[in-house]
């Protein structure tokens, strides 16, 4: 599954695509604590899947635009809004401890 495709359905189509990568997730788990799952790299591939439709899901919701860039086709901006960078201030206090001499009697 490409991200480019997922990123062309819409939201109805968006939420059934997860329930139906995670029933399928479901059966292969059980296929392989069954001993019948022959292709085990198939649960990862489903995984990222999944992990590929939330991110879409989470960019319609935050109402992120995806800008390609012809020039470099393999990587895509993102353009998201901009936070707000506060600067921390530090203070440093140095303590100075006095050792005492205990004289012996």
């Amino acid at each position: 599954m490409r991200i480019a495709d997922v990123r062309a359905k819409t939201d109805e189509e968006l939420k059934k695509e997860v329930l139906s990568l995670y029933k399928e997730e479901m059966n292969l788990r059980f296929e392989k604590a069954n001993g019948q799952l022959k292709d085990t790299a198939k649960i990862r591939r489903v995984r990222r899947d999944i992990a590929r439709v939330q991110t879409v899901i989470t960019e319609h919701k935050l109402g992120l635009v995806v800008v390609s860039d012809k020039a470099k086709s393999s990587k895509k901006k993102v353009e998201a809004p901009k936070a707000k960078t506060v600067a921390k201030k530090t203070e440093t206090k140095t303590k100075t401890t006095k050792k005492k001499k205990v004289e012996g009697k």
